[in-house]
């Protein structure tokens, strides 16, 4: 009988490095590393934690920007038998320090220009020696340098044997329902998911992936991981702006990345948009947040037919809606994800009839372990079917239609429920953003005397926009159904809250009404 060896991504590494060795596999800037020098990079990043006293299951928190250095880090982490913690960019130094003592790191490594990040809270990070905290790119005589720390590290593979079951990252929550928890994968989950993701995605070693989100985040990953696996190129930006997203497919003939709506948004509103040559794209995968139906018919008329939406927790399960469907099923968020499985229950966990509303369970392989140290909110989120097996609960409500297509209707906990009757803000939201002088709309519930809740919309209008505040209530109501009808309509002037990835935070945008309730 054979052995079947572990399951996992970094093994694909050495196996480019051998058969692909001359192939890029990144380039950032002027700066490109082919397979061979990328798997050099990453042992060298792992024999020097071994040496450290890095031990198979030990946590590494990584504070950075995308860069080359960043990636042989994280993969680095990984082939030593460590566990990779991104930590995000967008959080405070007081969330950032809680994370790293939350994971239990034995190493910290932080990248600049995020240098200024964690220094305020080094005090309380003073169980990590100088050894143990590793500077890239700046210099700080409490820290150790980067270069310093991998100076004399092997190239070779460094024997240790990964499992299956071995955990491989932490990735923390973006936080939208409340304090961020830590979703734990393991080396076996990873590789189903960038098998699944490879397969939906169509990502093949001819393929050149635009990384153009930060890799501290799960959305990343969708596309990096794949392309690591099938032996492509990733081009990443450090940091992402229209010109610099098009400079880069044009340049290098991108064929497949993954961009949340309002990059999207960014990139079609760009003045110079038709100047640059776009039509070596094959994929352009939009995730992070619902996109809305104008902006999405935008897209396909400005970029043709290479849009696939991506519905999917970093918990684990997804769908999406490919190309050839898009236009057929606009509003939907397409069919599970390769080897997934879904199904709509109600709230007594009653397996519902395509057609009807309720919350959406997924399950498949690539769902996670658990939450790291966090039984109860694990257990939170299982489901049972009558097989016994463990279907995550997503806390969105949908429904699939009568041929298989998901619906997304809303968050459970932002769904509005006034006088008894469910409230879905996503169906607001939607008539909102077809106003001509409405530039983003995010509706909330929000406390009423009489039928305990009511829809209220906060509005963000287009420049130079002359329209009121009960103009557009008025102008809403009128294509609203009667139980939809907003109470009333509030004006930003600024962009709503949003998480790494675009997510608007309803959370904290409901919290000063409900304060005096609570």
């Amino acid at each position: 009988m054979f052995q079947r060896p572990g399951l996992n991504i970094i093994d694909v590494i050495k196996c480019h490095a051998e058969f692909r060795a001359k192939k890029a596999a990144l380039i950032c800037g002027a700066r490109q590393v082919t397979w061979a020098e990328f798997s050099g990079l990453v042992n060298q990043v792992a024999n020097a934690l071994v040496s450290a006293g890095l031990r198979k299951g030990d946590k590494v928190c990584l504070l950075a920007l995308n860069s080359i250095e960043a990636a042989a880090v994280l993969f680095g982490v990984l082939r030593a038998g460590g566990v990779i913690v991104p930590l995000s960019a967008l959080l405070t130094p007081q969330l950032i320090a809680g994370l790293v003592k939350d994971s239990n790191a034995g190493f910290l490594v932080v990248a600049s220009p995020l240098e200024p990040l964690i220094q305020p809270v080094m005090a309380e990070l003073g169980h990590l020696p100088k050894q143990r905290r590793i500077a890239l790119g700046f210099a700080d005589p409490d820290w150790t340098p980067y270069e310093v720390f991998i100076s004399g590290a092997s190239t070779a593979v460094p024997r240790v044997d990964l499992e299956d079951d071995d955990e491989a990252n932490i990735i923390y929550s973006s936080g939208t329902t409340g304090v961020p928890k830590g979703i734990v994968h393991t080396h076996l989950i990873r590789a189903l998911f960038s098998y699944s993701l490879g397969i939906e995605f169509r990502i093949d070693s001819s393929a050149k992936n635009i990384v153009a989100t930060p890799l501290f985040t799960n959305g990343t990953w969708m596309t990096l991981m794949p392309s690591v696996l099938a032996g492509a190129a990733s081009i990443l930006l450090p940091l992402f702006t229209p010109e610099s997203f098009m400079e880069a497919v044009a340049h290098h003939r991108g064929t497949h990345t993954f961009l949340v709506p309002t990059q999207f948004q960014a990139i079609l509103d760009h003045p110079d948009f038709k100047r640059y040559d776009l039509s070596s794209l094959r994929i352009m995968v939009a995730a992070g947040a619902i996109v809305p139906l104008p902006l999405k018919k935008r897209i396909l008329e400005k970029m043709g037919d290479v849009l696939m939406e991506l519905y999917g927790l970093t918990e684990g399960v997804g769908t999406t809606l490919k190309p050839e469907d898009i236009r057929i099923k606009t509003g939907s968020v397409g069919t599970p994800i390769a080897g997934t499985e879904m199904l709509i229950i109600d709230n007594e966990g009653r397996v519902l009839p395509r057609g009807e509303v309720g919350e959406i369970v997924g399950y498949g392989g690539g769902i996670m372990k658990g939450y790291h140290n966090r039984p109860e909110a694990t257990a939170e989120v299982v489901w049972k079917d009558e097989r016994g097996r463990t279907f995550l609960r997503t806390g969105d409500m949908g429904r699939f239609d009568e041929d298989g297509f998901l619906y997304i209707l809303d968050r459970k906990k932002d769904m509005i429920i006034s006088g008894g009757i469910n409230i879905f803000a996503n169906d607001i939201e939607a008539v909102l953003i077809q106003h001509p002088e409405v530039k983003d709309a995010a509706v909330i519930s929000v406390p009423h005397e009489k039928w305990g809740e009511t829809p209220l919309a906060l509005v963000i209008r287009q420049p130079e926009a002359a329209t009121g505040e009960e103009d557009i209530r008025t102008w809403a109501n009128h294509q609203l159904g009667k139980y939809q009808r907003i109470s009333r309509v509030e004006f930003r002037d600024e962009d709503f809250p949003r998480n790494a990835l675009g997510k608007v935070l309803k959370r904290q945008l409901r919290e000063p009404y409900w304060r005096e309730v609570a």
